[in-house]
């Protein structure tokens, strides 16, 4: 299954349909595999040769997604990494990947250029940078895009189990994992969710989300399956994401629960400009009941939920599952099988609560050079994925919490998620993180940090929730208000960030 060929495919029989708007400017997939086959050209010339892995230091850009679509057609392995790395955070995924090329910009020249002594699998001429001038010890990267040659590259020969990319996880937890993803877990990802999604050629998708975020490429895959048009933004807006709905007609779009937010908070979100809208799709964190409701009053019957890991397991709950399962994350696509086991990795009747544990052909072949870290999360071909839920007698599955963020307070069993829902109901919460903080009397006490829509004083809040919990072992210690959360370059609240922001200045709430 070799995705790299999809392009020129498009290219030949659909070469002046639209196939990326980016910045202004419109490519038709003519014009995008002549540059894409410029750049791959460019790559060989190199000396770059299958299974070699490139690295991109880059924001959403045209350069990025050429490479991708590059690697693709050569063989070689892309390894996108966060423009936000710096330092020590940079030089170990780079090293890690064992990447001999990489690609940055302007701006991140000068944290590249810093780590330059740590990373000796990378050639001194193999750094390079977008942009028209390349600062000194490094090549302009316009260079690859000038190839003479806009023909295919040969044939690289690959199998379904040739390498595509390594995808690191988002380190909301610790020290990021490299994940490998296969030509064919690639292929899958094109035709599974097309299908799921009802994505179709006459299909229009938006991304406004960062596209080195894996959660990007359920929609940025069947971009590529299906040959549809893709809009791509160089950053989130929600103004430009409604005026780009409206103008263009836009029937697809994934987006973290926190965008769906902002968009939803801007007077311009009305049910007129959301009209052409089929499929809103929610990734990367748990999605709250009143966010849910206010998305379906916008925009009746688009809302789909995927829950899933990058490792390879996903369930989705469908817009037309929705109105009976409203806080469910939905049923395992077909292919794929669950399971909720107990600490004794026994199977739970449905109702108890357990490890969610999953397998399909989504499944990544491992970690990036660390079996030790594969065994631990798949056995006998089953990914135990660290969260915990319960299935309905329907087999429909809720998501409980990680178990890394389970709070124990006096023996005690507190998900966060639980009061997160109670807090994000009041009318001037905009988001909210429930996390543990260490108590001399109860071992752990929750936290509650938001992000206000409108004033409120942080001592008022504390006394409305604790009111409206089921129980006093979940009524919070403290509530923080700040101005906003500390998060990756998916969009993720990193819970892990704030508590240690917290540990560092005990007492403090603002």
């Amino acid at each position: 299954m070799h995705i790299g060929g999809l392009l020129a495919r498009h290219a030949r029989y659909q070469p002046d349909r639209l196939a990326l708007a980016f910045e202004g400017r419109r490519h038709t997939w003519r014009d995008l595999a002549d540059r894409v086959h410029r750049v791959a050209n460019g790559l060989l010339a190199q000396g770059l040769r299958r299974g070699d892995r490139i690295a991109t230091i880059l924001p959403n850009s045209l350069e990025l997604v050429e490479l991708y679509w590059a690697a693709a057609c050569t063989g070689l392995v892309i390894v996108p990494l966060s423009p936000l790395l710096r330092g020590n955070g940079l030089a170990t995924l780079l090293a890690d990947s064992g990447s001999s090329f990489a690609v940055t910009t302007p701006e991140g020249a000068t944290e590249l250029d810093a780590v330059r002594d740590r990373l000796p699998a990378l050639p001194a001429d193999r750094y390079y940078v977008t942009g028209p001038d390349a600062p000194p010890g490094f090549r302009a990267f316009a260079t690859l895009q000038a190839h003479p040659d806009p023909t295919p590259p040969a044939d690289p020969g690959l199998g379904d189990e040739d390498p595509f990319n390594i995808m690191y996880s988002s380190g909301t937890t610790g020290l990021p994992k490299g994940i490998v993803h296969t030509h064919q877990i690639r292929v899958m990802y094109g035709s599974l969710f097309s299908s799921r999604f009802r994505i179709h050629p006459e299909s229009v998708i938006l991304h406004a989300g960062s596209i080195v975020f894996n959660g990007a490429f359920l929609s940025f895959m069947p971009w590529w399956f299906q040959g549809t048009a893709y809009h791509l933004h160089a950053r989130f807006d929600p103004e430009a994401v409604i005026d780009t709905i409206r103008r263009e007609r836009v029937t697809h779009m994934v987006m973290v629960p926190s965008q769906i937010v902002a968009v939803l908070a801007s007077p311009a979100a009305t049910t007129e400009a959301l009209a052409s809208l089929e499929m809103i799709c929610t990734v990367g964190a748990p999605f709250h009941h009143e966010h849910r409701e206010a998305l379906a009053r916008v925009a009746p019957g688009v809302f789909y939920e995927l829950y899933g890991l990058t490792e390879g397991f996903v369930t989705i709950l469908d817009r037309d599952d929705y109105a009976r399962k409203p806080d469910s994350v939905g049923t395992p696509p077909p292919l794929h099988e669950m399971r909720i086991v107990g600490e004794d990795g026994r199977d739970l009747p449905p109702g108890e609560v357990g490890e969610i544990v999953g397998r399909g052909p989504l499944l990544m072949p491992g970690y990036h050079g660390r079996p030790d870290l594969t065994a631990q999360a798949v056995r006998d071909g089953w990914l135990f994925t660290g969260d915990l839920g319960y299935v309905d007698e329907d087999g429909f599955l809720f998501l409980v919490d990680r178990k890394k963020d389970l709070i124990i307070s006096g023996g005690a069993n507190i998900y966060p998620r639980d009061i997160e829902e109670i807090a994000v109901a009041h009318p001037a919460v905009l988001e909210v993180a429930v996390f543990g903080a260490p108590d001399p009397k109860w071992g752990e006490s929750p936290i509650a940090a938001v992000v206000l829509s409108a004033p409120a004083e942080a001592e008022e809040l504390r006394e409305w929730i604790n009111a409206r919990v089921d129980a006093r072992f979940q009524q919070v210690r403290e509530v923080l208000v700040l101005d906003a959360f500390p998060r990756n370059t998916a969009g993720k609240i990193l819970k892990r960030v704030l508590r240690e922001q917290y540990l560092a200045t005990p007492g403090t709430s603002s």
